[in-house]
């Protein structure tokens, strides 16, 4: 079935984008200095939240119309997977990344550097979330 298929597709771009800033991005940018750490996070923060929350709401949209087409349990749970990571941003991360957005990255911000490890272990929730949507899409369509 083509749309589940397009929804596996659209959240293995969201895992795999999650994924990146986890093993990738977010070492590289811990090695900086802490002035240079938050400029790098912070523009990086606003590019990556808004490629990633339009994928995810696509992939849940796709997910749904998967499973009204199919009646499959797998793609309605995939949709939810996929969706999750929303409130868990808008509940859990926004502190911290709203204390780290308000920090002038111009100046030296001793604090930035232990709520951006904070921020990258709350990442590691998204990454979960979108891997597993992944995973039930692929049942889905088994």
């Amino acid at each position: 079935m083509l749309v589940g298929l397009l929804a596996l597709t659209v959240t293995a771009a969201f895992a795999g984008a999650a994924i990146y800033i986890s093993v990738a991005e977010q070492p590289a940018r811990l090695r900086l200095d802490d002035r240079a750490l938050l400029q790098e996070w912070q523009p990086a923060y606003k590019r990556g939240a808004a490629m990633q929350a339009s994928i995810a709401v696509v992939a849940c949209v796709l997910g749904v119309v998967a499973w009204w087409q199919t009646g499959s349990l797998a793609y309605l749970v995939g949709a939810v997977l996929i969706i999750l990571p929303w409130p868990w941003t808008l509940i859990a991360m926004m502190p911290t990344n709203r204390s780290l957005e308000a920090m002038d990255a111009a100046a030296t911000n001793p604090q930035a550097r232990a709520l951006i490890v904070k921020w990258g272990n709350l990442h590691l929730v998204r990454v979960a979330l979108g891997v597993l949507a992944a995973l039930a899409f692929l049942w889905g369509g088994v």
